[in-house]
């Protein structure tokens, strides 16, 4: 029986040790996302990276999974952008993991030299593609914060 396919949300909060504007471009640099982007053990090279940080802008890229060579494209656009607070963007629904999804992710400015990240995603799948994204989300956020420490 396939489980039932519904509205599901992830939200994960991560407070990094770094300021906003560094966090920021962490999230629309190419040359940063490379370093940073997707579940342990998966890559995103630069070449597969575009990002047009403006509303109606693209948000593109492919995750390479390093021990098996599968690809997971991620094709979106920014709905929102407001520098450096908050990004908004829908992904075009794939077949073979969600119907659609919309992301928003907000940086807050905590004081000495600290942000918290909040990414929440709404999307329409079923409960195991919610929890590998959420899993995936939370390894990426792992990666971001090492490479926010090796700076």
């Amino acid at each position: 029986m396939t489980e039932a396919v519904a509205a599901r949300e992830i939200v994960i909060r991560r407070v990094f040790d770094a300021p906003r504007e560094l966090v920021w471009r962490a999230f629309i640099e190419p040359e940063q996302l490379t370093r940073w982007w997707g579940k342990r053990g998966w890559t995103a090279p630069l070449s597969s990276i575009t990002v047009e940080p403006w509303p109606g802008g693209a948000f593109r890229l492919t995750g390479v999974n390093d021990s098996d060579g599968r690809e997971m494209p991620t094709d979106a656009v920014f709905r929102e952008v407001v520098e450096p607070e908050r990004l908004v963007f829908a992904e075009v629904p794939r077949d073979d993991c969600h119907d659609g999804a919309v992301s928003v992710v907000t940086f807050t400015e905590l004081g000495d030299g600290r942000t918290e990240v909040e990414l929440r995603a709404s999307m329409y799948a079923s409960e195991e593609i919610r929890r590998a994204a959420e899993g995936g989300l939370s390894s990426a956020l792992d990666r971001l914060a090492e490479t926010l420490e090796a700076r």
